[in-house]
């Protein structure tokens, strides 16, 4: 595979339900929502923008030394009213847990994926509106 590419096959299962896989042999199954319980193909885009914010975000507060105990993402999204039913606004809110952890370092690490490093964002914002929030919990 050439620099720069990357590969996904989807195999259609049964019904509505198919089977994504990478070349590392990363799996996951998804479909409609009106058939077997799964995430849906657009549903999947938000798991993809969640999760690599969410890989920057980590990767960012570690390197500063932040006490990052554990971080979960939420995401809302609307949809456009007619076809094609684009994304036109997504809200992300960051829950942060760690004693101690500075709020100046979260805002940073959180700027920083969503407007350098986390493809997902730069690319979904050209259509849709982004809206972030983040809340910071102490761990118990």
């Amino acid at each position: 595979m050439a620099s720069g590419w990357v590969e996904i096959t989807v195999d259609w299962l049964e019904e509505m339900q198919f089977s994504g896989k990478n070349t590392k042999g990363g799996e996951i199954i998804f479909g409609s929502k009106k058939e077997k319980p799964g995430i849906a193909p657009m549903e999947l885009l938000l798991v993809g923008l969640a999760g690599c914010t969410g890989v920057d975000v980590v990767h960012i507060l570690k390197k500063k030394r932040q006490p990052l105990d554990d971080l979960r993402l939420k995401v809302r999204a609307k949809t456009a009213d007619e076809h094609p039913k684009v994304y036109t606004k997504i809200e992300l809110t960051y829950l942060i847990w760690g004693k101690g952890i500075s709020e100046k370092a979260v805002i940073k690490a959180i700027n920083l994926s969503e407007k350098k490093y986390c493809s997902a964002t730069v690319m979904l914002e050209k259509t849709a509106e982004i809206i972030s929030k983040y809340e910071i919990n102490p761990t118990g």
